[in-house]
């Protein structure tokens, strides 16, 4: 007999959040313990700012050539400086991402995207700031920290 595990929201699972609430889902990932981290299924890429490029120590020869332009959230077309693919430790699943490395102002450090929560099998809430996924025989959780967020 096969169990399947069930990814799902309870009211329960809004305990520490601030009601009513209209910030973004902002996660800290373990490992690099890289903080302001933005979960954004709207976005079809992920994106790193120079807070975490430079606190990475990373170096342009690190970097492969990405062409295609970007538009940031104030609306400019911005040019990627390449892009570099790392792994990215949510608690205990790791997964390669691909960054787009950009030099623009962002309040986040990153944002995390469709590739990044479909390899991982991610569901989200950003009504219970919550991201859940499958881990072997259980369901792991990233809380999100909406001080962090605002």
């Amino acid at each position: 007999m096969e169990i399947r595990l069930a990814l799902s929201f309870l009211d329960k699972d809004k305990v520490r959040t601030i009601q009513p609430l209209d910030n973004a889902l902002v996660v800290t990932f373990r490992g690099y313990d890289v903080k302001r981290v933005m979960v954004d299924q709207g976005n079809g890429a992920e994106i790193m700012y120079p807070d975490l490029y430079k606190g990475l120590n990373l170096k342009s020869e690190d970097l492969i050539a990405y062409d295609s332009p970007l538009v940031s959230f104030d609306g400019k077309v911005v040019i990627p400086k390449g892009q570099i693919r790392l792994p990215v430790q949510a608690d205990s699943e790791m997964v390669e991402v691909d960054f787009i490395v950009v030099d623009a102002f962002s309040p986040y450090t990153a944002i995390v995207a469709r590739p990044w929560l479909h390899a991982l099998g991610v569901v989200f809430s950003i009504l219970h700031q919550k991201v859940k996924y499958p881990s072997g025989d259980r369901i792991e959780e990233l809380v999100g920290n909406q001080s962090m967020a605002r």
